[in-house]
């Protein structure tokens, strides 16, 4: 039997406790990871049939403890660097694309409630540490009316990642101040399933909607003012991740399971051409090796990268330094060039994999498909995502979120 499998069962979590989770090192947890990706590999064909994360994946997520590194310790989570969710994030990715956007996603959503205001997080972690997050973050069709102790919302939102499994929706909502978020649970909102798609089908990124749905205003967070003005989150759990603008933390999220991807191409590709010989697409052959080579240092580098910025990010936290326009604006570049270095990465091997990786029992049309799915997101094309660096290092003023 799997080893995720026996996790499952063999590690029934409490409401809020879980001593056999809490004290997993970052490296044991990073293990936990590794060990799921033959795994989240054998069932992402189902997945994808599917049209969401089977609840077999969703389950042993939990039970390897990997969600929790997000939730903060106050409510059961983990105490240990935000940079962890991001590494494990990438390692899913080896096995399934969709697998690791999902719970890259909830993982960071389960981080960000520590930013609104304690009774909201006493309110969404009041069934334990394991409730899921999913999240549509633009307004969406939306209106927001005022009323005694809170709002009356309606509206319609697309692309929220993993709300099948989810026990609360994170979502823009037009109305409130420049630019607001509310959290409302399941009870109030419905999915319209019209996930159909060419790329991370298995995500379940469906569209939800909410009919009159009260939400008093301790559930809503002025974004803009969290951990930049706002001191909540750091006042209330004292974790550097706490202590940096929203915008300059969010958005790893999904450029993680992208190095993933890459990787998983690279592994599978490797795999494939390993003992081969003779004329044409072998082992021998100095096209592939040049190919390889190409698309290995690629990932190697938007690795390291990542890496850099995370660190530097924290390290400026710990300090309790502000982030000035041109850091706000380089990191968000990084998060599209990243993106844009491992998608070709992909696109360089599966160019030359020849016509068997076009086949639906071929995992290698699954990341190459996926990836082209991750690039298309508007922050990660650097064209959107890139244009405010160069506005900000040549003295203009930014004209979007950084």
């Amino acid at each position: 039997m799997p080893w995720a499998l026996k996790l499952s069962k063999g590690f029934k979590l409490a409401a809020n406790t879980g001593s056999q989770v809490n004290d997993l090192t970052a490296g044991e947890l990073l293990g936990r990871a590794a060990d799921l990706v033959p795994i989240l590999k054998s069932r992402a064909a189902h997945n994808e049939e599917l049209r969401r994360i089977p609840d077999e994946t969703v389950q042993d997520i939990l039970s390897a403890g990997l969600y929790r590194i997000g939730v903060p310790p106050r409510f059961g989570g983990l105490d240990v660097d935000y940079s962890l969710v991001l590494d494990v994030g990438a390692e899913l990715g080896r096995g399934c694309g969709s697998s690791s956007w999902c719970y890259s996603v909830w993982a960071v959503h389960g981080c960000m409630v520590g930013h609104w205001a304690l009774q909201a997080q006493e309110e969404v972690f009041a069934g334990g540490p394991d409730v899921l997050i999913s999240s549509s973050l633009n307004t969406g069709i939306s209106r927001a009316e005022p009323i005694s102790g809170g709002y009356r919302v309606t509206g319609h939102w697309e692309f929220s990642s993993g709300c099948d499994a989810a026990g609360w929706v994170m979502l823009g909502v037009e109305g409130i101040g420049e630019r607001s978020w509310a959290l409302i649970p399941r009870s109030d909102f419905e999915i319209v399933d019209n996930w159909f798609v060419s790329g991370l089908r298995g995500t379940g990124s469906k569209d939800i909607v909410v009919e009159d749905a009260f939400v008093p205003a301790h559930r809503v967070l002025n974004v803009n003012r969290a951990g930049d003005g706002d001191w909540t989150g750091w006042e209330i759990h004292g974790q550097d991740r706490y202590r940096m603008p929203i915008p300059v933390l969010l958005g790893w999220d999904l450029v993680a399971p992208m190095i993933g991807i890459a990787q998983g191409m690279i592994d599978e590709f490797t795999a494939r051409l390993i003992g081969t010989s003779g004329p044409g697409k072998t082992a021998e052959s100095p096209a592939i090796q040049i190919r390889l080579s190409e698309a290995a240092a690629e990932v190697d580098a938007a690795r390291v990268f990542l890496r850099h910025d995370i660190r530097e990010m924290f390290d400026k936290a710990k300090a309790g330094e502000s982030f000035s326009p041109l850091e706000r604006a380089r990191y968000r570049r990084d998060k599209a060039f990243i993106t844009q270095l491992c998608l070709r990465s992909v696109n360089r091997l599966f160019d030359l994999s020849g016509g068997h990786a076009l086949f639906d029992s071929s995992s290698l049309q699954r990341f190459h498909r996926d990836a082209h799915a991750v690039s298309h997101r508007d922050g990660l094309i650097m064209e959107l995502g890139g244009s405010q660096y160069g506005k900000v290092a040549l003295g203009l003023e930014a004209d979007g979120r950084i």
